[in-house]
């Protein structure tokens, strides 16, 4: 018998070897039974950058073989515009969530980033006319500019007296987190404190960021490993499991202040009030619709804008030429007369911003907040690439390759260049949205996006018009390994004051 094994063995290595050298100068070597799966697991850690090295290398368009018998069997990964805008807008109703995605992205529940068909529309008609609503809109700006006035500038303020070194994100999602939680709830959670001091860690804060990695753990690893993990209640899933219980504890914590404070101040929890309206048609659904709603649009609201301010500030720390243009522009737009003082953050003064704007829009073209996005083919198709769809074919487009795709963007795609965005006229450039997809495109792009712009801007010039940023020395920036594109080790940074 153990003769028997050695000869298997030696010709199982003789066939495993033969291959390899056949394989290895592949950028993507596809082995028997396995698929291409290694090559994923081996550059796990800068698993966006891969992606996005063997796109370009690929022509924008390249068929994924998984390991035979699982869920990732077989997809098409894409960063070629015209194929983003067959599948985003021009054959959209072929393009659905499919199977896969409602057990990957359970979180999502009820909520509207799990829709599809009718459901989808009906939700995102009401989230629209709640989203898109005057009132609400100046409302929101009313809390972005108390918050900042009364917390976050206070809290900088307190943070530049001293050596204290700051980790920028963290502060910045405390700050994302308690806007939204308010606009939703009419609830702040100050989990941002006034007091320097006080800052401690908070698990429900930190659950979203533990759910998007599981979410993306889900994506690469064959469904019934994780599913196993789940049952056993072990790695990646046991974190998760933990994370969305504590983060939909602090939901009904949220909710029930609302019902609790109801007839105190309805003007402070308008979209819930509303919310809770659609949720009674649900029936035996209500508190779980509700709950669902509040997941998807605190997610959308925290974790998406502060990353992309992250890694605004980042970048512009590390470019000082674009630092004094955004001031200036500032200066000439934003201050009262012979006052050193900002208080107009009406849209009109905003919309003046442009070399502001030009900026943020690079800092989310390079860095977009969601990584990537999945859709799954109803039938079968032929992308304008030439690749073929069959039924049931998963389709990932990567916006952060798409992001750097010299197709798009040019030579100099991998430049931190605001000077893009505006026109020989001094406006800002139209770029359509299947090439600049940070709010995604077509029907599902996002509602958010105009008061995503207008709360990074208030954000960036409060923080940038009272104070110099500084990056810690031999702090390493890198993308978080999930889906939503964090910095790994956060933005460790220092403040002073800025007298300039």
């Amino acid at each position: 018998m153990f003769h028997y094994i050695t000869i298997f063995v030696a010709i199982f290595f003789i066939i495993f070897y033969n291959i390899w050298k056949h394989t290895k100068n592949a950028l993507l070597p596809n082995w028997p039974i396995i698929g291409m799966l290694p090559s994923i697991l081996h550059n796990q850690s800068n698993i966006h950058d891969y992606v996005a090295w063997i796109l370009k290398h690929h022509g924008g368009t390249f068929q994924f073989k998984g390991p035979w018998f699982t869920n990732i069997a077989n997809f098409i990964l894409t960063s070629d515009p015209m194929n983003v805008h067959h599948i985003t807008s021009k054959n959209f109703t072929n393009y659905g969530k499919g199977s896969d995605f409602h057990e990957i992205f359970e979180l999502l529940g009820l909520g509207i980033f799990n829709l599809d068909s009718d459901e989808w529309k009906h939700e995102r008609t009401l989230l629209h006319s709640l989203l898109k609503n005057k009132n609400f809109e100046i409302f929101l700006q009313q809390i972005f500019q108390n918050k900042l006035e009364n917390c976050l500038l206070p809290f900088l303020d307190q943070a530049s007296k001293g050596v204290q070194v700051l980790d920028l994100q963290d502060i910045l999602e405390r700050f994302t987190f308690d806007t939204a939680c308010t606009s939703l709830f009419g609830f702040d959670p100050n989990c941002l404190p006034y007091n320097f001091n006080e800052l401690s860690e908070i698990a429900y804060v930190k659950a979203i960021s533990v759910l998007e990695d599981m979410i993306l753990f889900r994506h690469y690893i064959p469904k019934c490993i994780w599913k196993l993990q789940k049952w056993l209640n072990i790695g990646q899933e046991k974190k998760g499991k933990v994370a969305q219980e504590t983060l939909h504890q602090f939901l009904y914590k949220c909710i029930n202040y609302y019902k609790d404070n109801e007839d105190v101040d309805e003007s402070h929890s308008c979209l819930l009030k509303e919310l809770m309206k659609e949720g009674l048609e649900k029936g035996e659904k209500f508190d779980r619709y509700i709950r669902d709603t509040a997941v998807n649009l605190l997610i959308a609201g925290n974790g998406t804008i502060s990353s992309g301010l992250s890694w605004f500030f980042w970048l512009v720390s590390i470019h000082p030429i674009v630092e004094a243009k955004i001031i200036q522009e500032i200066r000439d737009n934003c201050l009262t007369q012979g006052e050193n003082l900002i208080t107009n953050f009406s849209v009109e003064v905003l919309d003046k911003l442009v070399y502001l704007h030009g900026a943020i829009s690079e800092a989310l073209r390079l860095f977009p907040p969601l990584a990537f996005q999945h859709k799954c083919a109803i039938k079968s198709d032929k992308l304008p690439s030439g690749d073929h769809v069959k039924p049931n074919t998963k389709l990932i487009y990567s916006l952060y390759a798409m992001g750097r795709t010299e197709q798009i963007w040019g030579e100099d795609c991998l430049e931190f260049k605001p000077e893009r965005w505006i026109s020989d006229r001094g406006q800002i450039k139209h770029v359509p949205s299947y090439k600049f997809i940070a709010f995604n495109a077509g029907p599902r792009s996002c509602l958010g996006k105009d008061i995503s712009f207008v709360e990074m801007k208030m954000v960036a010039i409060s923080i940038l018009w009272k104070f110099r940023i500084h990056v810690v020395e031999g702090h390493s920036i890198a993308p978080k390994v999930s889906i939503a594109l964090r910095m790994k080790d956060g933005l460790k940074i220092k403040v002073n004051k800025r007298y300039d």
